[in-house]
């Protein structure tokens, strides 16, 4: 009996298997946005660090306007290097 469950859930298990294959193929010949509410990663302007090279988002970084131009920065010390430097 039980030999009989376990191989009624295998068989379940590789059908549904099978199936996503299937529909991941289906999904991607079509063209269409996959189902199952996934949605695309939201895209991050950055921005790179004049002293140190670090790429940093442009909303979170430390700014800074010098003659028209804004540089960013990933800390104050970053920042302050930059100043003394120029």
């Amino acid at each position: 009996m039980i030999r009989v469950i376990l191989i009624a859930v295998l068989v379940m298990l590789i059908a549904r298997a099978f199936w996503r294959v299937v529909d991941g193929i289906l999904e991607a010949a079509s063209g269409t946005a996959p189902r199952g509410g996934s949605q695309q990663p939201m895209s991050v302007r950055l921005a790179r660090d004049p002293v140190c090279g670090t790429h940093v988002p442009i909303d979170g970084s430390v700014s800074l306007t010098m003659r028209g131009r804004t540089h960013h920065f990933c800390s104050t010390a970053c920042r302050d290097q930059f100043v003394k430097s120029a």
